[in-house]
């Protein structure tokens, strides 16, 4: 296990030494200690990696808010390991148990009314009577979640509004110095957030993300709802602005003008290219890493090939338009 030189820290007037953990018995340990508390560790999904903290705890889950700079209106997702467990903080329906069955373990998150009495700290849900809820693939994070056995939410462990982390080097460069500790599970493999399926009324995709609409249409049995960006905030991901790098980004790029960078997709010439064979799957898993790697060449302005906005397409092309949004 190593540690990374001490950095200023932005959750209180101390710094925080930022251990690197390893996923093994000792580390897996050391973060669940770490969790109980009080403090906040990064682990590893298979969407992206999370940044973690006892959903029990009202000042855990505060440093998130404070580590990320994320609004505190802006709901949490609580990780659990099982969907008996889950049915502990939710109100269960039919469509639910559709859903798990189908795509728990995986990257779905189901937003159902919280149960009265469920423990979780009210800033989880940022007061709406609604609880984010999941139950990741990831064997790091199922490892994590059932040494610690309680219920964890994390956010994605980046800054608030910048490139989503998907190896535990973006989670460093990020959050050094303002969080306990980063649990090391390598690369995530689907690349892109949850999606994100309401219940609390009729079902609706709250935001398109690492399984596609398609298949849970499919699992339902017809089409469901879609949020517009007009309707009010009700779970994460849904802000204007968000997964945004450095330079400004310009959507469906087919040319390419002074000073740009262009992140392609398809048989185009690319500074980066999400996937040259024009597959969503593989563009999907590039997405963040390739925005981070053109953060890192320093582009003036990042051009963005056209991206097909079907399947994983859809999610991707969320996630553009968020990041070439207007900064607040």
């Amino acid at each position: 296990m190593g540690a990374v030189p001490e950095k200023r820290s932005v959750t209180g007037d101390r710094d925080v030494e930022t251990q690197i953990l390893k996923p093994d018995m000792d580390g897996y340990a050391r973060a669940a200690a770490t969790l109980a508390k009080g403090q906040l560790v990064a682990f590893p999904t298979e969407t992206v990696y999370g940044l973690g903290a006892d959903a029990r705890n009202d000042m855990a889950v505060a440093r998130v808010f404070e580590a990320k700079g994320r609004p505190r209106f802006n709901p949490l997702i609580v990780h659990v390991p099982s969907v008996a467990v889950a049915k502990t903080y939710a109100v269960w329906t039919d469509e639910a148990d559709r859903l798990a069955s189908a795509f728990w373990p995986g990257p779905l998150t189901l937003v159902l009314p919280i149960r009265p009495g469920s423990g979780l700290s009210p800033l989880v849900t940022a007061d709406l009577p609604t609880l984010a809820i999941r139950i990741p693939e990831h064997a790091v994070a199922r490892h994590l979640l059932d040494t610690f056995g309680s219920p964890v939410a994390a956010p994605s462990a980046n800054p608030s509004g910048k490139i989503s982390p998907t190896c535990a080097t973006h989670v460093e460069a990020g959050l050094s110095g303002r969080i306990a500790a980063i649990l090391d599970g390598g690369d995530c493999d689907v690349g892109l957030e949850s999606t994100i399926v309401g219940l609390s009324e009729g079902p609706t995709l709250l935001r398109p993300g690492g399984l596609p609409l398609e298949a849970i249409e499919a699992a339902l049995g017809g089409p469901i709802d879609v949020y517009q960006s007009s309707d009010p905030l009700t779970a994460p991901g849904q802000m204007t602005s968000h997964y945004a790098p450095g330079a400004p980004v310009r959507l469906n790029a087919t040319d390419l003008r002074e000073g740009e960078m262009l992140l392609g997709f398809g048989p185009v010439e690319a500074t980066v290219n999400l996937s040259p064979a024009g597959d969503l799957t593989e563009a999907a898993a590039n997405l963040f890493g390739h925005l981070h790697a053109m953060d890192a060449l320093a582009a003036q302005t990042i051009a963005v090939s056209p991206i097909p906005n079907h399947g994983l397409g859809r999610a991707i092309n969320d996630r553009l338009r968020r990041a070439a949004a207007p900064r607040p």
